[in-house]
């Protein structure tokens, strides 16, 4: 469809500079947080820097959700959620939502119009009865998140904790100005290789093995295996998922059982 792409480190403004002069930007687009890392970018000062050349800002806030983060009000132009995660919150549904000016909005409405893709009416109303709770669920996910990435950071079989409500997190003063909670996925690396870290997801038996998130049923994948085999190792070295990473989403069960089922499979690895 003639468009092109250049992918930058969400966190390097010089690179985003760099690109608004050099090319013809029209459009910034980024997750916050991002997946699997939980990278958080600094949206008021993007929307400063694409202002000058009447650069659209999207935010993806689907990790975030709009409990956490309010990314229009940060300035962000249009905001998009996979409404299928935490909006609709029980893992039983494909929908997706995007909000923000009136313009943009009708213009990918009129293009909706031609491309299809409508969610049926039990569909929406799955999601609006799931939104009905989503203040409790994200409240609870978020607690219980932020309960077990400590955990884990201090355990001796993890490496390395990817959360941003953890000061070591590269993004944990960008994600403190901006939100009110770091949201329910937690991201993990396992001290072994990835067979390792295989046994650890087998080991676990709380969480379902899922590559999705944001509904009130933990579930865990190993990136390598589930997202990003096909890619082989050194596809996957170049986009940086390491075989030994383990992301976890934290559902509504008690955090103490769900840390009680980690410690065991931790203790069999």
């Amino acid at each position: 469809m003639g468009i092109t792409a250049t992918v930058i480190d969400p966190s390097d403004m010089g690179a985003l500079e760099k690109a608004l002069k050099e090319q013809q930007v029209t459009l910034y687009f980024s997750e916050s947080p991002t997946n699997p890392y939980l990278r958080c970018v600094d949206v008021p000062q993007i929307k400063k820097l694409c202002a000058a050349t009447n650069t659209i800002v999207c935010i993806d806030s689907t990790f975030a959700t709009p409990i956490n983060q309010k990314a229009i009000a940060l300035g962000a132009d249009l905001v998009i959620h996979s409404a299928t995660k935490y909006l609709a919150g029980h893992n039983d549904v494909l929908a997706g939502v995007i909000a923000g000016r009136k313009d943009l909005v009708n213009a990918v409405r009129s293009m909706h119009n031609v491309l299809g893709g409508v969610v049926d009416p039990h569909v929406a109303w799955l999601l609006m009865r799931g939104m009905k709770t989503l203040h409790l669920r994200v409240r609870q996910q978020n607690e219980s998140a932020m309960t077990i990435a400590t955990r884990l950071q201090a355990h001796p079989k993890v490496t390395k904790v990817h959360y941003p409500g953890l000061p070591s997190h590269v993004d944990h003063a960008v994600a403190k100005a901006q939100m009110k909670g770091y949201g329910g996925v937690i991201s993990f690396e396992i001290d072994g290789d990835l067979w390792k870290t295989a046994e650890f997801i087998d080991a676990c038996r709380l969480p379902y093995i899922a590559p999705s998130l944001g509904g009130v049923e933990s579930l865990i994948e190993q990136p390598a295996v589930i997202s990003y085999w096909d890619q082989g190792v050194e596809g996957r070295a170049k986009v940086g998922i390491k075989d030994n990473l383990v992301r976890f989403s934290c559902g509504v069960e008690d955090v103490e059982d769900i840390w009680a089922d980690f410690e065991q499979a931790l203790d069999k690895i």
